[in-house]
């Protein structure tokens, strides 16, 4: 087994993380080898291969662990099969990301990538035998610094169809803290915890605290919804992609994002990280420096 792991402790799980490279997952990770356990990166480029739309590589991603932290592939209903695959595999505990509004009827539109395969996926893992926990997190601060916005914030402006709305952004350290509470201690199985940050901005908002952190001038643009996916699709993107990222952020605004929610505090008993944390913090890092690397992305 190729998986990198800190010293064994008695009682370490065997974890499999899913989009292990990305975001949240790369922080997963790392937490999880800090306390002990092993960790197999479930990518592309891991050790064995793991890919989505491969199903031959899942047997091999899953066979002897016993814990899996299940990141989704938007536009595809694979994540239902693939908890089958590992409950035949003998995984025992499975947490899931989930999305914020789900549950929500019309959250982000009919047909939207994204929503398709966090609503399938949120009521598959409910369906299963395993010990489950789902993660429905609002926008990672993170996508400001190594997502979606990055290279917009280095440009100076961030335009999007957010009109006025706000978000409580997470941040991914939050997240990783909760999925590993779910995976290795007691207490969370069965509960759905929805995460955000203590406060919501609008992305005008944002847009100051990484200008004055940051020494860089960025402002936020409001474009409307047509203007937003034409200038995508005259930047190179597929006509349904503009459509899929403009209704991505439809809810925000529409005003249906930005309310908080208290599942950091419900998990870990403790406030989430505030904005102005994230923000320093990537500053400090050199993260909207021109010359400075992407990051992790994804899950």
């Amino acid at each position: 087994m190729a998986e990198q792991t800190a010293e064994m402790t008695p009682g370490a799980r065997h974890v499999l993380v899913l989009g292990g490279t990305g975001t949240t997952g790369s922080r997963v990770a790392a937490r999880l080898r800090a306390l002990g356990h092993t960790v197999r990166i479930g990518s592309r480029s891991g050790s064995p291969r793991f890919e989505w739309t491969d199903r031959a590589t899942w047997g091999p991603a899953l066979a002897g662990v016993d814990g899996v932290f299940v990141v989704p592939v938007d536009g595809e209903r694979l994540t239902r099969p693939f908890l089958a695959r590992a409950e035949e595999a003998g995984v025992t505990r499975a947490v899931l990301l989930s999305g914020r509004g789900v549950d929500v009827p019309g959250y982000m539109g009919d047909g939207n990538p994204s929503g398709v395969t966090h609503i399938d996926g949120d009521a598959a893992i409910r369906e299963t035998g395993l010990e489950w926990t789902a993660v429905r997190p609002a926008w990672f601060a993170q996508n400001f610094s190594e997502g979606f916005f990055l290279d917009a914030v280095r440009s100076g402006e961030l335009r999007l169809s957010a009109g006025d709305g706000a978000v409580p952004f997470v941040d991914a350290a939050d997240i990783a803290d909760v999925v590993v509470a779910a995976l290795t201690e007691e207490g969370h199985q069965g509960r759905t915890y929805e995460l955000s940050g203590p406060r919501a901005l609008t992305f005008a908002e944002a847009a100051a605290e990484i200008s004055a952190a940051s020494g860089r001038a960025v402002r936020y643009t409001a474009v409307a919804p047509a203007e937003f996916r034409a200038e995508l699709v005259a930047d190179g993107w597929p006509a349904e992609d503009a459509r899929w990222y403009d209704d991505t952020l439809s809810p925000i605004r529409r005003g249906i994002d930005a309310h908080l929610s208290g599942g950091v505090r419900e998990a870990l008993g403790r406030e989430p990280r505030d904005f102005a944390a994230f923000v320093a913090d990537a500053a400090d890092s050199g993260a909207w420096e021109p010359d400075s690397g992407t990051g992790p992305s994804g899950g």
